[in-house]
């Protein structure tokens, strides 16, 4: 493992022992090591934006606006090859949250996002994308593949 020091201004310090507390970490190297990877995660979909990715949308919606429980399922089926799985659940008498577990290209899995959450009566919409890596080609049952990894 590789080691580096780094300089912080006592009030950063301050707030960043905060955030590691809040959050959770067990040390500031947790904590950098997990920031890291979110701006590496960034960096390689501004280069690659059509690179690979998993990703999580989840959006809040009216089920009581007209037709729109049947036009975002239109619109998921017309996807189905970005969708890994769909969780749904009610909030109360009106509202409704799904949340879509989504694998592919990085630009067509936010244009499918963009598409969702841009229709009437859907509110509070979030993307939740990480780039991924394609692993080492291999097979099974004759089928040549490879399969998607999260990046480092």
């Amino acid at each position: 493992m590789d080691r580096f020091t780094i300089s912080l201004d006592p009030r950063l310090a301050q707030e960043f022992d905060e955030l590691v507390r809040e959050r959770g970490y067990q040390s500031r190297s947790e904590a950098v090591r997990d920031i890291l990877r979110v701006q590496l995660s960034a960096r390689r979909e501004r280069g690659d934006p059509s690179g690979p990715c998993v990703a999580a949308l989840s959006y809040v919606y009216n089920h009581h606006e007209r037709d729109l429980a049947e036009r975002l399922a239109s619109i998921q089926h017309d996807h189905h090859e970005l969708i890994v799985s769909t969780m749904h659940a009610h909030l109360d008498h009106e509202h409704c949250i799904e949340t879509v577990i989504l694998k592919g290209r990085s630009r067509a899995v936010r244009e499918f996002a963009d598409l969702l959450t841009s229709e009437r009566g859907v509110r509070h919409g979030q993307l939740n994308l990480v780039s991924a890596e394609l692993g080492p080609e291999h097979s099974h049952d004759g089928r040549r593949h490879r399969h998607l990894r999260p990046g480092p």
